[in-house]
C-alpha cells in the first residue's frame, strides 16, 4: 500500500486516506474510509448530493443502505468488520474474544495478534488512532474523544499490546476535528490538568459571546504528547480536519447529523 495520509488512492471500490508512517512493518494494513464509495443519502452522502459510504448503524440512517456499505467494506478485507459500540470510554478488547450476533461488544479499542483479523473504530470528529509494532506482531485502533484521551483509552491500548509482547509501538493520528475548529469549554481543559501540567499548550483561548471560558482544543496536540509521555516516539498524522474537508469526511460538529468512516488495521495473512 501507498503511505501518503493525503493520497485517496481508490482500495478497489473506495477512496480511502492512507497512514503516512514510518517503520510500519510490511505486513500490516490499514486505512481509514472518507464519505465517498457507498449507497447512503441524504445527510449521509457525499458533500455533492451523491451517495455516500455510512458505516455508522446508530445515526438514523437507512439500515439497508448501511448494510449495502459494510458488505462494501468487508469485500475489501481478509475478515469482516466486528464494529465496538463505542462509549467514549477506556476499555480495550481482544478482537479474538469479540462474536458475530452478539447484542454489542462495549468499548472504544480493540487489539489483535492474529492474522487476517480485522480491527476497526468508527468517527466523524473523534480521533481514530491505529496501532502496530514494528515486528508486526500486534495491532490496534482506538477511538479517542476528549473524554477517551482524558480517561486513558490511548495508554490503555498500548499497555495491552505490551501485554501481548509488542516492543516498540508506532501510531497514527486518522482524520478528525483539527486545532481551529475544536471548540470546548473550561471543563476539557480542567480533565487533562492533572496529567499534564503543560496543558495549556493544547488549549487556545477563544472570545465567547456569553462571556464563558472557551477554548480551541489540539486533540492531535493532545494525543501526541500523551503517547509520547508513555514512550511512542514515532507518531505519524495529525494534518487532517473533518469539519473543513467537507468533500472528504462526515463531520457531526459541522453537521449534526452525520454518516461515519471506519478507520482499520490487520495483520495480512500469509
Amino acid at each position: 500500500m501507498k503511505s501518503d495520509s493525503k493520497d485517496l488512492t481508490a482500495l478497489a471500490p473506495f477512496p480511502v486516506v492512507l497512514p503516512s508512517w514510518q517503520y510500519a512493518p510490511a505486513t500490516v494494513r490499514a486505512f481509514t474510509t472518507t464519505r465517498h464509495g457507498g449507497v447512503s443519502l441524504g445527510p449521509y452522502g457525499d458533500a455533492t448530493g451523491s451517495a455516500g459510504l455510512n458505516l455508522g448503524d446508530h445515526v438514523n440512517d437507512n439500515l439497508a443502505a448501511v448494510k449495502q456499505n459494510r458488505d462494501k467494506l468487508n469485500l475489501q478485507l481478509p475478515s469482516d468488520v466486528i464494529f465496538l459500540s463505542q462509549v467514549h470510554g477506556n476499555i480495550i478488547l481482544n478482537a479474538s474474544e469479540l462474536a458475530f450476533g452478539s447484542a454489542s461488544h462495549i468499548g472504544d479499542a480493540v487489539f489483535s495478534t492474529q492474522a487476517g483479523q480485522v480491527c476497526a473504530v468508527l468517527t466523524a470528529d473523534c480521533l481514530p488512532v491505529l496501532f502496530t509494532d514494528v515486528a508486526g506482531t500486534v495491532v490496534a485502533a482506538a477511538h479517542a474523544g476528549w473524554r477517551g484521551l482524558a480517561g486513558g483509552v490511548l495508554q490503555n491500548t498500548v499497555s495491552a499490546m505490551r501485554d501481548k509482547g509488542a516492543q516498540e509501538i508506532i501510531a497514527w493520528l486518522g482524520p478528525a476535528i483539527g486545532p481551529q475548529e475544536f471548540e470546548v469549554g473550561r471543563d476539557v481543559l480542567d480533565a487533562f490538568a492533572a496529567q499534564l501540567p503543560d496543558v495549556q499548550t493544547y488549549f487556545k483561548a477563544k472570545a465567547s459571546q456569553d462571556g464563558s471560558e472557551k477554548y480551541l482544543a489540539d486533540l492531535y496536540g493532545l494525543a501526541r504528547k500523551l503517547l509520547n509521555d508513555i514512550g511512542l516516539g514515532q507518531v505519524a498524522g495529525g494534518d487532517r480536519c473533518t469539519v473543513t474537508e467537507v468533500k472528504e469526511f462526515y463531520s457531526y460538529r459541522r453537521d449534526g447529523v452525520s454518516g461515519r468512516m471506519a478507520s482499520l488495521i490487520w495483520i495480512a495473512p500469509d
